[in-house]
């Protein structure tokens, strides 16, 4: 099976966002890079969690436990805020081509 990459460039993903909002406008502009900051986080956290493994065993004097990543959290925040950022934006509409065809 093939690996499927669906990690698009950050500045792919800023150009779609810029090309779907009204870039005069201030608040819509600033949700765009708040959106970038937290997707550019959440790949680091990612790269960690790779790095680090799920879990990881913690050491407290005699006792020995395992338990999950602490960025999983972390990632499930940025995750939530990222969806959240989404549902806000007032994306454009684009304009669709209709012709008197279409309305038989």
């Amino acid at each position: 099976m093939r690996k499927f990459n669906t990690n698009v460039g950050v500045d792919k993903i800023k150009d779609y966002l810029m090309s779907k909002i009204d870039t005069s406008n201030p608040v819509e502009v600033e949700k765009v890079g708040r959106y970038i900051k937290y997707v550019e986080i959440f790949r680091r956290a990612e790269k960690q969690v790779k790095k680090e493994g799920v879990s990881v065993t913690t050491e407290n004097g005699s006792q020995r436990f395992v338990k999950a990543h602490p960025l999983l959290n972390e990632m499930n925040r940025i995750n939530n805020s990222l969806l959240s950022i989404e549902n806000s934006f007032n994306f454009l509409e684009e304009e669709e081509n209709h012709s008197a065809d279409d309305l038989l």
